[in-house]
């Protein structure tokens, strides 16, 4: 069967001597798998069809498993991203996070248009680190581990912001009182808390330009690190090489 598709490349690998199989995030089919036959070669018609991070028109054909390019056509091809180092890691980022939650064949176009509009923003040099902390919240929780921001996960009291506490390990905010049930929780300001209540619900495509004091930055950071690991688990390569950037402060 022929399939079209709009589709945006999530992971592009090697395979045989001059072929190449990608990975779409797409808008209609969740994800797809699609090999492109020649992708490798010098004059392939097909080839940029086939790089990290390009958003496209695909036409294939695919009755079950692996689909087959037949023709395609380039929406918008992000090749700034690929070309700035850091924009890359982000991207990288967004596009593995996306390719490890989001099973095969499951539908459903919010996860294409977050992702697009995460592009888009990296794109546009919002800064990276808070496009992906909304991103990361937005993919807890469409993958339904998103966080309880407003009364304690325990109690489930309404409490003043200053008695809130994070606990990444039960999925949203502890008050002082109930504290003892998880030890570890993560004090925070009462800005970062106002932060991620806004991440919580706010959609991707409506950020505009966002100035965060710099000590807010790195709690939010670590706050989002923590609830990503405990409720997810997954240990990405690209997050690895973010981490390698913050170390060494590129």
């Amino acid at each position: 069967m022929l399939y079209r598709a709009e589709g945006i490349v999530i992971r592009s690998m090697d395979y045989g001597e001059g072929n190449k199989i990608i990975t779409l995030c797409t808008k209609e089919s969740g994800k797809v798998g699609v090999l492109v036959r020649g992708a490798k070669k010098v004059k392939s018609r097909h080839a940029a069809l086939t790089q990290p991070f390009t958003y496209g028109e695909y036409v294939f054909f695919r009755n079950t498993g692996l689909g087959t390019l037949n023709a395609g056509e380039i929406i918008e091809s992000h090749h700034e991203l690929r070309e700035d180092l850091i924009k890359a890691a982000y991207a990288s980022y967004a596009c593995e996070l996306l390719d490890r939650v989001l099973q095969d064949e499951e539908t459903g176009a919010f996860w294409f248009h977050q992702l697009k509009a995460c592009l888009t923003s990296l794109q546009e040099d919002k800064d990276p680190q808070i496009i992906i902390n909304l991103y990361e919240m937005k993919i807890l929780q469409a993958a339904g581990y998103g966080p309880e921001l407003h009364v304690c996960i325990s109690c489930n009291q309404p409490r003043n912001d200053e008695d809130m506490l994070v606990s990444p390990r039960l999925g949203g905010v502890l008050c002082r009182y109930c504290k003892h049930l998880d030890p570890p929780a993560m004090a925070v300001s009462v800005r970062t808390l106002k932060l991620l209540r806004l991440f919580a619900r706010l959609d991707l495509r409506r950020l505009g330009n966002v100035d965060v004091k710099a000590e807010t930055k790195d709690e939010l950071k670590k706050v989002m690190r923590a609830l990503m690991d405990m409720q997810l688990g997954l240990r990405l390569k690209s997050q690895n090489f973010l981490d390698q950037m913050d170390k060494y402060n590129i």
